[in-house]
C-alpha cells in the first residue's frame, strides 16, 4: 500500500471574472522511502498540489473533486481540529519563503521548542536538547548561541535551514518541501540534499520535492512529475524523464537548462510554451526607463560602478562605553568594478556578506568606510535626499525575497506604478497604465494580472 495516495484532483479558485482551474484531475502515489520530484515552470500548480494535501488552500480556493489518503485513511475533508494533528507530526512542510515561515517576534528557541513539545511530548530540556541537535544538523554554527537569536538575525540562507530543522523535528511519516534549497548556496544545499537523503533512508519517510532546479532532480529524487499550466504531462523514473522525456514540453524544459561548459547570448526558449501561447511583442527596456539610448562603448578604464575599499560593520554588543562594543564585520574592504552593459556575478556561502554589498551600493545601508562610485559620482557623500533620489532612479534592486518584497494590500498594478509615479517616468494616468500593462506582459504574466494581490500568485510568479 502507498502511504500518500492522490486521485482525481482538482483545485479551482472561484472569482466575478469565472472559476480558474489551477490543478486538473492529478493522480499519484508516493510509496515510503521514495522521493517523487515535482516540476514545471511558476504557476503549473505544483505548490497548490502540497498546499490541497495539507487543507491549506488559500481562500477562496476549492478542491471540489479528489481525494487525498494519508496510509490508506481519506484526510481530505477532515474537520480542522483532526488536520492540525496531522500536520507538523505526520506531514511535514518545508515552505518556499522562510522569512513568512517563521514568527518575529519569537526566537527560533521559543519556535523549534513550541514545535518540538506539542508533538514529541518531551520536557523543556529534552525539547530545547533535540532543537539544537536539528540546527546543527542542518548547518548552522554554534547552534547553542544562535537558537537565542530572531529570525532578522538570520542571513536568508540560514533562515531557510531553521525552516528545514523546524520540519524535520516532528519526524513526521511524509514531507513536503516546496523549493526546499532555493536560498541555500551550492555547499549547503548538498549537505540539505545529503539530509534528506539520510532521513528517507534511515526513517522510511515518503518525500515531495517541488522544484525549478533539475539538478536538485537529478541528484535526489527516485521519481519525476512534470506539470504544465495544472496539468500532469509526464510521470516516469528520475532517469528516463531527464534523459529521454517523451512529452515537447519535458523536452523542451531539459533542453533550456543552462548549461556551465557553454556560453550562450541568451537562455533558449521552451519552445513548447512559445508554440503554444501568443509571443511577446519587443520592448526595448533601456529606452523605455531613460528615455534615450546609453552608449555602451566605453573604454577599458570608463567604469559604470566603482566599489572601493567597502567596509561595514553590525554592533552586535552594544554600550556607551566604546571600548565594550563588539561588532560583526560584515563585508570587509571589498572593491570591485563594473562595466557598461557587463554582468558580474557575486557568490559566496549565505551569510559572506553577498546581500550587504548590494544594499551598500543601492545605498540601503550606509557604509563604515569606503566608496561607491556609480557614473562617475560618489554616492557614499551625496547629502540631499534629492540627489540621492535622482541616483536611486537609476540604480534599482531585485530583492531575494518576493513574498516580502511586495505589499500584501496592494494591487500587482498599483505596485508595479508606484515607482514610475514617484520617479515621474511617465506624463499622465494613461501612460502609467501602459508602462504597467508592457512590463506585465514582458514578464509573462499578462495586463489582467494587474487586478490580483500578491497572494494570488506563486512563488515565481511574485519574483517575476
Amino acid at each position: 500500500m502507498s502511504l500518500l495516495n492522490i486521485k482525481d484532483m482538482r483545485v479551482e479558485f472561484p472569482s466575478r471574472r469565472g472559476s480558474v482551474t489551477a490543478v486538473r484531475d492529478v493522480d499519484f502515489e508516493l510509496a515510503s522511502g521514495e522521493i517523487l520530484g515535482i516540476v514545471g515552470e511558476s504557476g503549473a500548480g505544483k505548490s497548490t498540489i502540497a498546499n490541497a494535501i495539507l487543507g491549506l488552500l488559500e481562500p477562496p480556493g476549492i478542491m471540489p473533486k479528489g481525494e487525498v489518503s494519508l496510509d490508506g485513511e481519506r484526510i481530505d475533508g477532515l474537520p480542522i481540529e483532526l488536520m492540525r494533528k496531522i500536520r507538523g507530526k505526520r506531514i511535514g512542510m518545508i515552505f518556499q519563503d522562510p522569512l513568512t515561515s517563521l514568527n518575529p517576534l519569537q526566537t527560533i528557541e521559543e519556535q523549534l521548542v513550541e514545535t518540538i513539545r506539542v508533538h514529541l511530548q518531551l520536557n523543556e530540556n529534552e525539547a530545547k536538547k533535540h532543537a539544537i541537535s536539528m540546527l546543527d544538523q542542518v548547518g548552522i554554527p554554534e547552534p547553542d548561541i544562535r537558537i537565542k537569536h530572531y529570525p532578522h538575525q538570520f542571513s536568508g540562507g540560514m533562515r531557510q535551514r531553521v525552516v528545514i530543522a523546524l520540519s524535520l523535528c516532528a519526524k513526521p511519516e511524509v514531507i513536503l518541501a516546496d523549493e526546499p534549497t532555493t536560498a541555500l548556496d551550492v555547499s549547503i544545499q548538498a549537505q540539505i540534499l545529503d539530509l534528506m537523503r539520510k532521513l528517507v533512508r534511515d526513517t522510511g519517510v515518503g518525500m515531495i520535492i517541488i522544484t525549478h532546479d533539475m539538478g536538485v532532480i537529478s541528484e535526489i529524487c527516485d521519481r519525476v512529475m512534470v506539470m504544465y499550466r495544472g496539468d500532469v504531462v509526464e510521470t516516469g523514473p528520475t532517469k528516463k524523464i531527464l534523459g529521454n522525456p517523451d512529452h515537447p514540453y519535458t523536452q523542451s524544459l531539459i533542453s533550456a537548462v543552462p548549461r556551465a561548459d557553454k556560453r550562450m547570448d541568451r537562455f533558449p526558449l521552451v519552445e513548447y510554451i512559445e508554440a503554444a501561447g501568443t509571443p511577446h511583442k519587443p520592448i526595448d527596456v533601456q529606452n523605455h526607463w531613460l528615455g534615450e539610448a546609453r552608449n555602451f562603448d566605453a573604454s577599458e578604464n570608463d567604469f559604470l560602478v566603482s566599489v572601493k575599499d567597502l567596509e561595514m560593520r553590525f554592533t552586535t554588543v552594544r554600550s556607551m562605553f566604546k571600548s565594550r562594543r563588539r561588532y560583526l564585520k560584515a563585508v570587509d574592504k571589498v572593491s570591485f568594478d563594473i562595466r557598461p552593459g557587463e554582468v558580474l556575478g557575486l557568490v559566496g556561502e549565505s551569510g559572506s556578506g553577498k546581500s550587504t554589498v548590494a544594499r551598500l551600493i543601492c545605498g540601503i545601508y550606509k557604509p563604515y568606510a569606503g566608496q561607491v562610485i556609480f557614473d562617475g559620482t560618489d554616492l557614499t557623500s551625496l547629502g540631499s535626499r534629492r540627489e540621492v533620489n535622482i541616483h536611486r532612479r537609476q540604480m534599482q534592486m531585485i530583492f531575494q525575497d518576493p513574498f516580502s518584497s511586495l505589499n500584501g494590500r496592494m494591487r500587482v498594478f498599483d505596485i508595479v506604478a508606484e515607482p514610475i509615479k514617484f520617479h515621474r517616468l511617465a506624463s499622465s494616468n494613461s501612460e502609467v497604465s501602459s508602462i504597467v500593462d508592457d512590463l506585465l506582459d514582458h514578464v509573462g504574466l499578462g495586463a489582467a494580472a494587474g487586478k490580483k494581490f500578491p497572494h494570488e500568485f506563486s512563488g515565481g510568479q511574485r519574483q517575476r
